[in-house]
């Protein structure tokens, strides 16, 4: 019997809801969430099927106080997990959370969690954009060779899959941030 499950799964910046579902839900299904690594591949480990609340919170200034941070938490009955990229994983069985209990009290608390992270995730991605792709986009686009013009359509397509990826960011924020305002 195979009592270690691994997935890959992506879920974008906006989607922490989804992936407190799904991890939820794996629990639920008698696979308790180990860990996640830096290639987006979860770790899960054969448990008895128990409902289990997962909450992530965006605060990458927590690891100067972590201890202080985590124990915050503790107080009030999360399991700390792990940091990843700047998130933090928390869990609770359900049976010990109050009705709809998440880390946040209110929505101005999650509104703030978003605004962290655009302001450490998404303007160094637009600081990319304007200070690499751009300017290679124009010098490549000044040479008249074969090897130049297959450096600019790279470019281009890398300008597609920014601009692309961006906005589906803004979007994903402006609707989290409508249906909290």
């Amino acid at each position: 019997m195979n009592d270690v499950k691994l997935e890959w799964r992506f879920f974008t910046i906006v989607e922490w809801k989804k992936e407190e579902q799904y991890l939820r839900e794996q629990h639920k299904k008698g696979w308790e969430f180990v860990k996640l690594n830096l290639l987006g591949l979860y770790h899960f480990k054969k448990c008895e099927p128990k409902d289990v609340i997962y909450q992530l919170d965006y605060n990458p200034e927590s690891v100067t106080n972590k201890e202080d941070y985590i124990q915050m938490f503790e107080d009030c009955g999360w399991e700390y997990l792990q940091n990843y990229v700047g998130y933090s994983y928390f869990r609770k069985p359900a049976s010990d959370a109050e009705e709809n209990e998440e880390i946040f009290c209110d929505d101005a608390s999650r509104l703030d969690m978003m605004k962290r992270v655009f302001r450490r995730r998404i303007i160094p991605l637009i600081g990319v954009l304007f200070l690499i792709i751009l300017p290679e986009l124009y010098l490549q686009s000044r040479f008249d060779t074969v090897y130049h013009h297959i450096l600019f359509i790279v470019f281009c397509l890398f300008l597609i899959l920014y601009l692309v990826l961006l906005a589906i960011f803004f979007y994903q924020f402006w609707n989290y941030f409508r249906s909290v305002s």
